[in-house]
């Protein structure tokens, strides 16, 4: 199986301020996986660090077996990685038709177009407001706009930070199926996310973090149903 990422004592944080610290994991092609953890304890940035927004310190990071440790953001886009970040991830003011063409301003317009048919067909709930303004969408609406964009430039590999944040259960459920479904068009996904049963319940395999350092690792069911992963990282049950 091919190893779309490879990090090997990864550290990272903002600034000087150091939030990660030796970060060992990967993610196969054709993967979900999902990154869980109590709030604060790194999650986000480890996905801004691979993905050259937060400040990348030291350690390996490697796509598709090439080191891409530090590279810039528009770099990575250009390999085939897209980011979508949990919070100011649409354009408010610009309708959704706007929003999609801005992933792809520097397409053809005739693959651009392809593209965009392509993620509305995706997303159908999008279709009918195309040409309203991204703020007048829903919690779960948006979300589904941010993705659809990412999706514009034709990505391989997928990051996402807690897509299903303040969405109602109904959304919740219909990002992470959708997120779920992108495998069968050759996307893999890394996934942070709070609601880590809902996640879970759709990988492969998961990460637990806790104070910037990546703690187990597993099989997404095995994460699932160990009642000690489940008291101190899941919440109850009941």
């Amino acid at each position: 199986m091919t190893r779309v990422l490879e990090v090997r004592g990864l550290e990272g944080g903002y600034g000087s301020v150091q939030i990660l610290y030796e970060i060992d994991m990967h993610v196969d092609e054709g993967e979900f996986v999902t990154i869980i953890g109590p709030n604060g304890c790194g999650k986000s940035t480890l996905i801004k660090t691979i993905f050259g927004i937060a400040t990348y310190y030291g350690g390996d990071i490697e796509y598709m077996g090439q080191d891409v440790s530090g590279w810039r953001t528009d770099q990575l886009v250009n390999h085939g990685i897209a980011y979508v970040p949990q919070i100011d991830n649409v354009f408010p003011s610009l309708s959704v038709e706007e929003n999609l063409q801005m992933g792809g301003n520097t397409l053809p317009n005739n693959i651009l177009n392809e593209r965009i048919e392509r993620s509305l067909e995706m997303f159908p709930d999008l279709r009918s407001r195309e040409h309203d303004l991204a703020a007048s969408l829903s919690g779960g609406e948006r979300q589904m706009l941010a993705i659809s964009r990412a999706l514009i430039s034709d990505p391989k590999f997928l990051l996402l930070d807690e897509p299903t944040a303040a969405l109602s259960p109904l959304y919740q459920q219909q990002i992470i199926e959708r997120i779920d479904s992108l495998r069968e068009d050759g996307i893999t996904i890394l996934i942070v996310e709070q609601n880590a049963r809902l996640s879970l319940a759709r990988s492969d395999r998961g990460y637990i973090l806790a104070n910037g350092k990546m703690v187990h690792t597993g099989d997404a069911q095995h994460i699932l149903t160990d009642p000690e992963i489940g008291e101190y990282f899941l919440g109850s049950t009941h």
